[in-house]
């Protein structure tokens, strides 16, 4: 079986795949890293998230979006409210930490630019799951950047570490994969 390639616009190669946009998504990561690590700073610092009363943000989080599943159109859908009461609610501690310490480090990740796309991806994963629990805010702002990013990622981090670290990470999958 043979595979067609579909070339690229240039446009697309411009902003996703020319180095020359390295400093525009710099400038992109720095905003989305610095608000993901100042949300994960703020939840690691409070005993209510990370500490002596870690769950209870999380709780008093978990029951708003609960108490959004009534109605014709509700806000949260019954699948997810089942995940929230059976997944979250039992292991609340454990979920506080992971939410403050997620948050964190993919703010950290994405300001040094480490692993860009698989950074930007883990932010837009909290950020379908905020969605989903019913909280608006600037979850689909930081998504629709999120994914921008893991769409850049070939160059979102190429002024950062992912200068540094793709090249080696690609040829340690190749020596791996490739024997």
């Amino acid at each position: 079986m043979s595979y067609k390639t579909i070339e690229a616009s240039s446009l697309q190669r411009f902003l996703l795949a020319n180095t020359n946009m390295a400093w525009f998504w710099l400038l992109v990561r720095l905003y989305l890293g610095w608000n993901w690590f100042e949300a994960g700073w703020g939840k690691v610092n409070n005993p209510a998230w990370a500490g002596s009363d870690a769950g209870t943000a999380l709780t008093g989080f978990v029951n708003g979006a609960l108490a959004k599943t009534g109605g014709a159109h509700p806000d949260v859908q019954w699948w997810y409210a089942w995940f929230l009461e059976r997944a979250v609610m039992p292991n609340v501690e454990v979920w506080s930490y992971m939410v403050a310490y997620g948050e964190l480090l993919v703010g950290a990740a994405l300001m040094v630019g480490f692993l860009v796309g698989i950074s930007a991806f883990f932010g837009m994963f909290m950020n379908l799951n905020f969605m989903l629990a019913g909280t608006v805010s600037v979850n689909p702002i930081w998504f629709v950047i999120g994914l921008a990013l893991l769409l850049a990622w070939r160059i979102a981090g190429y002024i950062g570490l992912d200068y540094y670290v793709l090249p080696r990470l690609q040829k340690l999958l190749r020596h791996r994969w490739l024997g």
